[in-house]
């Protein structure tokens, strides 16, 4: 666990405003975020590109869906009343970063330096242009397929979802915006906004930086290196940013909000960000825009899929809301109206958790696969707690039992089925 105090961890230098939902008089100051990051997309992108012409109109679609779904009031924006946000915001980022994140930024000023005194050495460097690019596109393709097609499962079973979050704290929600498909779709938009805001950093390393074919073996090695340490740190890394994202008013409203404003499902997972969020935690944060393009996509290919399957908390879709999972995890409640866990919120080591599943999380650093002890000592939370069980029983109610939860799960069927209409994922008052 990490070392550093509660101090440094809940540090803030503004106001603390705890958030966890939009409200209607934010919607001018997310109009203000919504045209930075279709500035960030015309920039990195161009506006006339595919990538970039999508951005935009996602951008714009989201804000049409604000006042649809939120209501909208008037108000002065926080950038107005206290531009000194903005500052603090970058200093956090700044003084949140790991080690990590420069050693893979010396590697790739390293890399770039050797090749610019060995000019007539066969680097090929335009040939490694041209594969990153492939690599990056394929990389999007590929996560926007997947993400599609749980879009069609999700408006194929829209009643089930329905039936399923008004069991929740989203009940209210559904009650305010009744419209199921619409709900769908902002959390699909969400996603693919997101994901071409996350790896804009990584497209314009491609695009500006050089990469050495004769370079390449030792720099996979170097950044698979990096990666694996930067791992060690990374539940510390994100519970900073992460709680500073629900306890400033700011961080909260521009750059995490998006990803808590649509439904709990696979479509809106990235890498547990919102918008703009992203480019700021991949550029000044994760390390791996920096990586080699080879290790880049790898890394972003399974963090990004990892992720559309870890927030998928809608039981009876597609992915699965696999109850083995979410034995050991307690992330969920987090987007059924709770502030904590702040970290990753992971603990392979249940008593009731399936052996056979948890044995692919051994390989991961002790830091991040019992993460939740940095909740325990930061805040008190306790993982035996009663929303929880009842999210479990959820689960158990829509994906039915794996193979090794039917003993344990076939006497409390009835007992789910007895509560079914008073046992709900509520939000705290």
């Amino acid at each position: 666990m990490n070392t550093q105090g509660t101090e440094w961890f809940h540090r803030i230098y503004g106001k603390t405003n705890k958030r966890v939902a939009y409200r209607p008089k934010d919607f001018l100051d997310y109009a203000l975020m919504c045209a930075v990051c279709a500035l960030v997309i015309h920039v990195v992108y161009g506006a006339s590109s595919p990538v970039g012409a999508v951005g935009i109109v996602l951008c714009a679609a989201a804000l049409v869906m604000f006042p649809v779904r939120n209501g909208w009031a008037p108000g002065v924006p926080i950038v107005l009343r206290r531009p000194q946000e903005v500052l603090y915001s970058i200093v956090y980022k700044l003084l949140n970063l790991k080690r990590w994140y420069f050693v893979a930024l010396a590697v790739l000023l390293l890399e770039n330096w050797l090749i610019s005194i060995t000019p007539t050495w066969p680097h090929h460097v335009e040939l490694m242009r041209t594969i990153a690019f492939w690599l990056f596109y394929l990389h999007l393709g590929a996560i926007t397929a997947y993400r599609t097609w749980i879009l069609v499962v999700h408006l194929q079973r829209r009643e089930t979802v329905r039936e399923i979050l008004m069991q929740t704290a989203w009940k209210r929600k559904l009650e305010e915006q009744p419209n199921i498909v619409l709900e769908i779709l902002h959390a699909y938009a969400t996603g693919l906004l997101a994901h071409i805001l996350l790896i804009a950093p990584w497209f314009l390393v491609i695009t500006w930086l050089d990469f050495s074919v004769l370079f390449l073996a030792a720099t996979c090695v170097l950044n698979v290196y990096v990666h694996v340490r930067f791992l060690k740190v990374i539940n510390a890394w994100f519970y900073r940013d992460h709680w500073l994202a629900h306890n400033s008013e700011f961080e909260f409203v521009y750059l995490h909000g998006p990803h808590h404003d649509a439904i709990p499902s696979g479509l809106i997972g990235v890498a547990g960000n919102g918008h703009l969020e992203g480019v700021l935690r991949h550029s000044i944060g994760a390390p791996a825009p920096f990586f080699n393009p080879f290790i880049a996509a790898l890394v972003y290919s399974f963090e990004v899929q990892g992720d559309i399957e870890a927030h998928q908390f809608i039981p009876g879709m597609y992915p699965k809301a696999n109850l083995d999972y979410q034995k050991i995890t307690q992330h969920s409640l987090h987007h059924f109206g709770m502030l904590e866990p702040y970290g990753f919120g992971l603990n392979i080591a249940q008593p009731d958790a399936n052996p056979e599943f948890t044995a692919r999380f051994k390989v991961l650093p002790e830091e991040l696969k019992n993460g939740i002890r940095l909740d325990e000592a930061l805040t008190g939370y306790r993982w035996a707690n009663p929303k929880h069980a009842q999210y479990l029983d959820l689960v158990r109610r829509y994906e039915g039992p794996t193979q090794a939860s039917t003993a344990e799960s076939a006497p409390s069927k009835q007992a789910s089925d007895d509560t079914h209409a008073s046992n709900r994922i509520t939000e705290d008052a």
